[in-house]
């Protein structure tokens, strides 16, 4: 299978979709965040219109239903099964790099990280009673190196180290070995490379679209439906920010560059997360033009598949 990877606004939706066509293949999507239904926009979803061929992996559950990288593993696993069982060729679209590594590596989750968990459900009571910094100085008596490395406002992430205390393991002795866990599934990693000036321009320029193509009403929409928690998460950019216009709290103005700000500062922590990974191989994105993108990869990728042969 082919892995498209590369930070956020570099372009890997088009290109997996390109290399889908081309090797008579389906997509099966990385990202955290467009597993959520409703949350399209902010989280730069294709649209239907957009999809040429089948896409796996998005709008799987409402925004407040708790998801993990365990469920996304089985998930993306099966995928993969049935996909190969149809003779075709899976390219995972990797947006969120755990979700990649959940998918491909032999990462062994923590039965904590699972639904309908006893001990997810008392810290959740008491992160709704207490406040999330009261359950992250929880955390900090009982793990102080787990707390250390997770935001307090991100109670989801302090649960799960919670859950991983209760199976004999940390958050951070797993955040610490993860680059030593061995692939199990065979895939050829493509990266894509973008400047980081041409980057955060590009992520300028996507905001902007996102706000002239209606993120302020799916975010009013979402607010209706009863999900502020959900999109006022810590990881939820590009939601938290214009929950915060809606409120009256800041401008517009002020909503987009926060968005921007927190966008750049995200990309360049996927891009850190992939430099470590020497099974990447880099495809210059600078230019966007998805044609000379697709003709890098499909050049790089039958000489590949020539050497193995």
């Amino acid at each position: 299978m082919i892995a498209v990877l590369g930070p956020t606004a570099s372009g890997k939706s088009a290109l997996a979709q390109e290399l889908a066509l081309a090797f008579g293949g389906e997509v099966v999507s990385a990202d955290s965040m467009q597993v959520y239904k409703g949350m399209d926009i902010g989280t730069g979803k294709l649209k239907p219109s957009e999809m040429r061929v089948v896409h796996h992996g998005i709008d799987l559950c409402d925004p407040d239903t708790s998801y993990s990288a365990a469920l996304y593993q089985t998930y993306a696993r099966t995928c993969f099964q049935e996909i190969d069982a149809r003779q075709k060729r899976s390219v995972l679209c990797g947006g969120t790099n755990l979700y990649v590594r959940a998918a491909l590596d032999d990462y062994d989750f923590p039965r904590g990280e699972q639904v309908d968990n006893a001990i997810r459900a008392h810290y959740m009571r008491l992160a709704e009673e207490k406040g999330a910094d009261a359950l992250w100085d929880l955390l900090a008596q009982k793990d102080p190196q787990s707390a250390a490395l997770i935001h307090p406002n991100n109670v989801r992430r302090v649960v799960r180290a919670f859950e991983m205390l209760e199976e004999n393991t940390s958050y951070a002795h797993v955040h610490a070995h993860l680059h030593e866990i061995a692939q199990v599934v065979p895939a050829v990693f493509l990266g894509l490379a973008v400047e980081p000036a041409c980057l955060n321009a590009r992520i300028d320029k996507r905001i902007e679209a996102m706000i002239e193509e209606g993120l302020l009403d799916e975010v009013a929409l979402l607010l209706k439906q009863g999900f502020r928690e959900a999109i006022t998460a810590p990881q939820a950019i590009g939601y938290k920010e214009i929950v915060r216009f809606i409120d009256g709290e800041i401008t517009l103005d002020e909503a987009c560059e926060e968005m921007k700000v927190a966008t750049h500062r995200y990309a360049k922590r996927q891009r850190s997360w992939l430099r470590s990974d020497a099974r990447i191989t880099w495809l210059n994105a600078d230019s966007g033009d998805i044609e000379t993108l697709f003709s890098q990869a499909g050049a790089l990728l039958a000489t590949m598949e020539s050497e193995m042969s």
